[in-house]
């Protein structure tokens, strides 16, 4: 009998699939929808620990972001994060005025959740308008995917050293090379599957998939580390219990959002 964490997999995991092939404004509202949700965690997170930031301050400057990026590209970002800072001081100081103590901790938590989930998370809806978008974004996404999937069956066959025995014990330095070499070899065969079914040239290089996969799946995991500290300080397992199994929405896309960043980049330098 399957498990809820593989019934959920085998829905939410095409889901996202055809969203992206999609595209346009249904997969852009689906990102927005998706980083709202993980803001909501985010912020629930925080106020266990003691903190009292608004939901409402902190959806409202990363949703700046995200539609900054729906509607303008890369255009205008300077304005939009001038906008974002003005907004979060402004409420800071309409609240200090009201009499809580110390709003300050509360602008930092508003300015993390607009620039950590509005900026980087939006990455997707830039990484999906960009020529052979479609393509780099089921190359970079899968390969974070893969490569965690490879960290966690090596880790558990041959891990023994420790990478964060604090932060998160269950990763080894040896599932991070597994999730590396995963990742690479992942890079390398979806960039052939795409080129052979047209979502990306033909003469596409294949180290571009290669160097893909490498960076993803080395750098991705710190999406994941930078979650677990906050649960960690927060004494709790899953940022939610959205998805049955597999914990909140911000435990599954701590590492995709950090994957359609660095794909953006990539796909940038590949054009030079």
């Amino acid at each position: 009998m399957l498990s809820q964490r593989v019934k959920a997999a085998l829905i939410f995991v095409p889901l996202v699939l055809i969203l992206i092939y999609i595209g346009g404004w249904v997969f852009n509202l689906f990102i927005a929808v998706v980083l709202l949700l993980a803001a909501y965690e985010f912020i629930q997170l925080f106020k266990r620990i003691g903190y009292r930031p608004s939901f409402l301050t902190a959806s409202a400057g990363m949703l700046l972001i995200v539609f900054q990026r729906w509607f303008f590209g890369e255009k205008y970002s300077g304005v939009f994060l001038t906008l974002l800072l003005t907004m979060v001081i402004i409420v800071a100081l309409i609240a200090y005025e009201r009499g809580e103590k110390d709003p300050s901790f509360n602008m930092a938590i508003h300015l993390v959740v607009g620039f950590y989930l509005g900026w980087v998370g939006s990455f997707f809806i830039l990484l999906r308008a960009m020529p052979e978008g479609l393509g780099w974004l089921l190359t970079a996404l899968p390969a974070a995917w893969l490569a965690d999937a490879g960290a966690y069956t090596i880790g558990r066959w041959l891990g023994k050293r420790k990478m964060t025995p604090r932060l998160s014990p269950g990763k080894t330095w040896a599932g991070l090379l597994g999730g590396i070499i995963t990742g690479s070899l992942s890079g390398l065969l979806l960039l052939l599957l795409w080129r052979s079914v047209g979502f990306l040239a033909v003469d596409t290089p294949l180290w571009q998939g290669l160097v893909a996969g490498i960076v993803v799946s080395c750098l991705s995991p710190l999406g994941d580390l930078f979650i677990s500290l906050i649960k960690r300080t927060a004494n709790v397992k899953d940022t939610g219990n959205l998805i049955p199994g597999h914990g909140g929405v911000l435990d599954r896309i701590d590492t995709w959002i950090w994957a359609g960043m660095l794909g953006y980049y990539l796909i940038l330098l590949f054009n030079r």
